[in-house]
């Protein structure tokens, strides 16, 4: 294993992380510590609202002030992300901006790897015209570009998948599928709930036209906001059908229909926004633009080489890609009873999780040490041969 890169892992600010080693960054990220103050001052806020109006002070401006901090993560430009109550509502709200009744342009490409949410919410639009193709993974752990590639047609509308596997840790190759959609007329739209904060994105560079995720995972924010991020140049076309006032140009107008929207990216919004929300993800976004994803990155491919190199000594089959290039931050280990495994690990003071047909999802983020990713595995080597 190459050696332990020299950077400041902020143990103490996770107090989760004195309860055992948190290898679960893929699914809950562990809460700072700064969260309590930062929940506090929502509280003071709100708890002095009438003699310091809270929402001309600070609130109407703090889902802007979180989009600017989310869109430098996702290697946007400032105002070009609208926090969002979660991932599906900005999946479902990028796709009221299109009609599919129109048979000349009425698919999407998705993909088998794909989260369920985004595919219940994509299935729900062939009641209105949408044609879903899902292109299928021969392994469950890749698919090729290629076949994405060719799937991209005059009758694609919008491409919807998963920048990194929720079930493999995949990651696509972003460059060619965006290049070959824009040849086309479609858009595209990455999940990258599974790797922002955990892999360096550039939204800006990919000329990538949508980015959907949350805060719950490697950006240690909690089950708090969602986001969505819409390429500048397509901010004054679109017209949402998922929308609410705060979208309104003048929304303090409260005028009457027909709805006119701003120029702004805060069109893409709906009602009231989750105030409290905004704070809880604050003290995790400013710890990762602190550490730096760069810098999260290495550690994260270092380790997770280690990690299928030791699996594979002990003839154990792993469900992630074996290149670096094609995988995120998560190694995914196949045992015949996951829950079972889950729980002895657990025991241990191991935290991992488990899916279906996948196995273990284990996950070392810059926080963790090599000595404690050493210690869980050696851990599982011993359950794995009791």
């Amino acid at each position: 294993m190459k050696p332990e890169t020299a950077i400041n892992r902020r143990r103490e600010d996770f107090p989760t992380l004195a309860s055992g080693i948190h290898l679960l960054s893929h699914s809950l990220g562990p809460v700072p510590s700064a969260a309590r103050e930062s929940m506090l001052a929502y509280y003071e806020a709100w708890e002095h609202h009438t003699s310091e109006d809270a929402w001309a002070t600070s609130w109407w401006e703090m889902s802007a002030a979180v989009g600017d901090r989310l869109a430098k993560i996702l290697g946007g430009d400032p105002g070009s992300v609208q926090t969002q109550p979660n991932a599906s509502i900005a999946l479902s709200s990028v796709l009221s901006c299109f009609d599919f009744t129109s048979s000349k342009r009425n698919k999407i490409v998705a993909s088998a790897l794909d989260f369920p949410s985004m595919q219940y919410v994509l299935d729900a639009q062939t009641p209105m015209g949408a044609r879903v193709e899902v292109i299928p993974s021969d392994d469950a752990i890749a698919i090729s570009t290629e076949r994405i590639v060719d799937a991209i047609d005059d009758a694609t509308a919008l491409v919807a998948l998963s920048h990194v596997s929720f079930r493999s840790s995949y990651k696509l190759e972003v460059e060619p599928i965006v290049a070959k959609a824009h040849r086309h007329g479609a858009l595209v739209l990455l999940d990258v709930y599974q790797s922002a904060g955990a892999v360096p994105l550039k939204a800006r560079e990919w000329d990538v036209d949508f980015l959907i995720g949350g805060t719950i995972k490697w950006l240690c924010g909690g089950p708090a906001s969602g986001y969505l991020y819409v390429r500048p140049e397509l901010q004054r076309e679109l017209q949402p059908r998922l929308t609410g006032w705060v979208a309104h140009a003048a929304p303090f107008d409260f005028a009457a229909v027909p709805m006119r929207y701003t120029d702004s990216v805060r069109r893409f919004a709906q009602g009231t926004p989750s105030i409290p929300a905004l704070y809880s993800v604050l003290p995790g976004l400013q710890i990762i633009e602190e550490v730096g994803v760069e810098t999260i990155r290495r550690e994260s491919e270092r380790r997770t080489e280690w990690m299928i190199d030791f699996a594979a000594e002990r003839g154990w089959k792993v469900n992630s890609p074996r290149d670096v290039n094609q995988r995120g931050g998560s190694v995914m280990i196949y045992v015949e009873d996951g829950p079972a495994m889950v729980k002895r690990l657990n025991e241990r003071k191991v935290f991992v999780d488990c899916r279906p047909g996948v196995g273990l999802r284990m996950s070392s983020h810059f926080f963790n040490t090599d000595e404690e990713v050493q210690a869980a595995l050696g851990i599982l080597a011993e359950l794995m041969t009791d």
